[in-house]
């Protein structure tokens, strides 16, 4: 392992801490029953309703943990992240409760739709670069420049078991998860879940789900080590994004944990957000529809016994919904 990685001692102890610290701000989320995804794959589906959360998406559970444990010198120089949209969002809403300035980063590749909500938060919001790479060149800039304290949207033992905390929950309910199936972008909710999952069920096979328009963590997988992949336009802007080359945590955490991976089209994303909309009466953004674009096409390979899939964030641009579910958005494939 090159020098400047380290392997992080995270344990799930530390997301049951992190349960305990984010309880007053961050509810559980409902798992629900698909008859339809049980009935098409023969397996009892159930689906995590991240998108209950107030912010929209589980980015909430790491950026609220992430700011609970902020030390008092940290909490008066405030805060800065960069984003993909949905860590943004969750920051900024986490930072006006708790009382922190936060600062938000983001490229031009982020949705209007994040961006405003961003700003309603109180948040100062920079638009800046053509990556999420070229976004965080920013905030670092700002993290010298001004002092203030980077909560990073994955790579961060906090936010890690932040968002580990989807795993506790689903531990709670009756009957093991034999298969569970997230999307897979920096790894800090795949990693977060699986660590939670297989403290307790180490036979549960976890499935990361990318868009094939640039799957960084994928790719890393697949090179043995963190490497750059080029950020492309996608209805999973969520997934966007690198892991970073100088990754300290997340890369490693992946490769220990999940079992399999699988890459979805931009037409199988689509094909996902209209069916839980159709028949699950569930509006989903594009990376909260890929494990079950990974379902409806038979991605994720043999399946029985319980399923979970991950439904991780609904902050869609609804003109872009309204296209996609009446079939009029225009594919560039």
């Amino acid at each position: 392992m090159p020098p400047d990685r380290v392997m992080t001692n995270l344990t799930v102890d530390d997301v049951y801490a992190a349960q305990r610290a984010i309880s007053p701000w961050v509810r559980p989320t409902p798992l629900v029953h698909s008859r339809a995804l049980s009935a098409r794959t023969g397996a009892s589906v159930f689906l995590k309703l991240e998108t209950v959360h107030d912010a929209g998406a589980f980015k909430i559970r790491g950026a609220t943990n992430r700011l609970v444990n902020l030390g008092d010198a940290e909490h008066k120089r405030g805060v800065v992240a960069v984003s993909t949209g949905n860590h943004g969002r969750a920051v900024a809403l986490a930072a006006s409760r708790l009382g922190v300035s936060a600062t938000v980063c983001v490229s031009e590749l982020v949705p209007e739709n994040k961006r405003q909500a961003i700003r309603a938060l109180g948040a100062d919001l920079h638009v800046e670069g053509k990556s999420q790479d070229e976004a965080e060149a920013i905030a670092r800039r700002l993290t010298e420049e001004k002092g203030l304290v980077p909560v990073h949207p994955f790579d961060d033992p906090e936010v890690i078991a932040g968002q580990g905390t989807i795993g506790l929950e689903l531990l709670e309910h009756p009957g093991a998860v034999d298969h569970l199936l997230v999307g897979l972008s920096g790894g800090g909710l795949a990693s977060g879940i699986a660590l939670a999952l297989k403290s307790v069920s180490p036979n549960t096979r976890i499935i990361g789900i990318s868009m094939e328009r640039g799957p960084a963590m994928i790719q890393s997988v697949k090179a043995e080590k963190p490497v750059a992949v080029a950020e492309l336009p996608s209805l999973a802007d969520s997934l966007g994004g690198g892991i970073g080359l100088d990754n300290r945590y997340t890369f490693d955490l992946v490769r220990k944990y999940l079992d399999d991976f699988v890459l979805v089209s931009e037409r199988e994303i689509a094909d996902g957000m209209v069916h839980l909309y159709r028949e699950e009466r569930i509006i989903a953004e594009g990376g909260g529809a890929v494990p079950v674009s990974a379902l409806l096409h038979d991605k994720a390979g043999d399946l029985g016994g319980n399923v979970v899939c991950i439904i991780s964030g609904g902050n869609v641009d609804m003109g872009v919904f309204a296209e996609i579910v009446t079939g009029r958005y225009k594919f560039d494939d």
